[in-house]
């Protein structure tokens, strides 16, 4: 598939997404969304894709929406009232959603600010890696708007509820340092190191158990509701259906010889 708006590669496992529009600070227009869902829907139908990595070019990782296009051509309702949501439910939602489901890790290699949807897309990832100068900003309430992306439903959680109000209500920015010790993020490294790290944990998670990445992801997503009942019972059905897997058999193999495993993904 060719791309205008995003860089597709994919080696040893490990697809990369990079939102390719530098000198917007890879700002995001309907058409960027667009090839971000159907480059993961690539990466999810590709047998030998078993991680992806989503980056931006240049000196930010996302900005957020592109404001000048959605004033040019804008939504509006039945009664011909600005409709602002009508881009969430066609292009941002699924994005999101397509990402959640992912039955495959996702790595988010923050670079440069993380801004609006931008910082929700960055926080969606499984596992997100900032370089020291990346900042994360939630902007809407700057602009009279509030949160989206699935921003409200991500923060609370990765946050706690006095912190994650704290940056949606008062608009300002975090830095990298404060993110890592908020929990918002998995790892912070320096700027010159970010691509080379990112690759490295993609490449880990690429060589992992396929099946046990996938059920871990779906797994963790579904304690957030469930209750412990539920959620014994869960555990109880993935962990035999792994048990049966010729990954649990390589893993024993490997830990009672000492060596390390060789896991093929089924």
């Amino acid at each position: 598939m060719n791309y205008q708006h995003l860089v597709y590669t994919s080696e040893g496992g490990v697809a990369t997404l990079r939102m390719n529009r530098p000198a917007q600070l890879n700002a995001l227009t309907l058409e960027l969304l667009g090839e971000l869902e159907a480059a993961f829907a690539v990466a999810e139908q590709d047998a030998g894709v078993r991680v992806v990595i989503l980056t931006g070019a240049g000196r930010g990782f996302c900005s957020g929406a592109d404001l000048a296009q959605s004033l040019q051509t804008p939504s509006l309702d039945p009664q011909g009232q600005l409709d602002i949501g009508a881009a969430l439910a066609s292009h941002y939602n699924p994005l999101v959603q397509r990402m959640i489901q992912l039955p495959k890790p996702i790595i988010a290699a923050v670079n440069g600010i993380a801004a609006g949807a931008g910082c929700s897309l960055a926080l969606m990832a499984d596992l997100t890696i900032a370089a020291r100068s990346a900042r994360f900003l939630q902007a809407f309430v700057n602009i009279g708007l509030m949160p989206d992306a699935g921003g409200t439903w991500i923060l609370p959680r990765l946050l706690g509820s006095q912190r994650a109000a704290g940056f949606a209500l008062l608009g300002q920015p975090i830095s990298a340092e404060q993110a890592l010790q908020w929990g918002l993020i998995w790892e912070l490294v320096d700027d010159d190191a970010l691509e080379a790290h990112a690759q490295v944990v993609a490449r880990k998670l690429a060589n992992g158990p396929t099946q046990a990445l996938a059920r871990i992801k779906r797994s963790l997503q579904a304690g957030a509701h469930n209750d412990l009942s539920t959620q014994l019972q869960l555990e109880r059905e993935w962990q035999r259906e792994l048990g049966q897997t010729h990954d649990f058999g390589e893993g024993v193999a490997a830990f009672l010889q000492k060596r390390p495993p060789a896991f093929k993904g089924h």
